[in-house]
């Protein structure tokens, strides 16, 4: 169960803490500041440790322990995602069950998510989008669990999605939020990074709103977009490059 998993990765991680403190306690002596400053925070990632708490319950206090956090690369400061497989009746807000979960992780910076792997399988049965959305009416829910699902896995590991549209087939493609429009380019292929001149960029909204390309050109909101554009989730995008 969750409790022994995480006195194991805490274990594991107390050994890697404990391992550098030696190292950092004999620099730290010799009055080197980094030094002092990586000692102060094993220390406090330790007694964290030590009290059966995670790393991730320990928060940074400036951006040079931030960096060392990554640095020390603990098994426990990697996010967590928990899903709750409830039944259909508490598909919707969960149980008490969840509510005992949520109360266990509180201070872990993680997310809790609630689903129905039962109802899942109905949902992937049913035929016709219609069909689908009326099963979820009825269960009181907008949106497969599913969608749920990726979407918070996708924002625990700082993903998101763009789109490519041609004439026989939609593509998605997945890139770390921040990414320029060259480097979603790139993902494509390492030519379209390499020799990117532009991009034609629609907001999904956007596309949405219209229904099609030809009427969002119309509308005046297709985007000619450069090298430092940051690409946002949902962009529907045309590359032009030249290699």
């Amino acid at each position: 169960d969750k409790e022994t998993i995480d006195i194991e990765l805490q274990l594991k991680d107390l050994e890697t803490v404990e391992k550098r403190l030696e190292k950092a306690n004999r620099a730290a002596k010799t009055g080197n500041k980094e030094a002092q400053t990586e000692k102060a925070l094993l220390d406090r990632i330790k007694e964290a440790l030590l009290q059966a708490k995670s790393a991730r319950t320990v928060v940074a206090q400036n951006a040079d322990e931030e960096a060392l956090l990554q640095d020390f690369q603990l098994i426990t400061t990697k996010p967590v995602l928990y899903v709750c497989n409830v039944d259909e009746a508490s598909a919707v807000s969960g149980n008490k069950y969840v509510d005992q979960v949520r109360e266990l992780v509180k201070n872990e910076k993680a997310e809790v998510i609630v689903l129905s792997v039962g109802a899942e399988a109905d949902i992937t049965e049913l035929e016709s989008y219609e069909e689908r959305q009326v099963f979820l009416e009825d269960m009181g829910l907008t949106e497969p669990g599913s969608a749920v699902l990726i979407r918070a896995a996708y924002k625990l590991l700082n993903l998101q999605t763009y789109f490519t549209a041609g004439v026989k087939e939609v593509r998605a493609w997945t890139i770390n939020v921040g990414d320029t429009a060259p480097q979603a380019a790139g993902v494509i292929h390492s030519d379209f990074e390499k020799g990117f001149i532009r991009a034609e960029v629609i907001a999904y909204d956007d596309y949405v709103l219209y229904g099609t390309e030809a009427k969002v050109k119309e509308a005046g909101k297709l985007r000619v977009e450069g090298k430092e554009y940051i690409v946002k989730d949902g962009d529907i995008m045309h590359f032009r490059f030249n290699v």
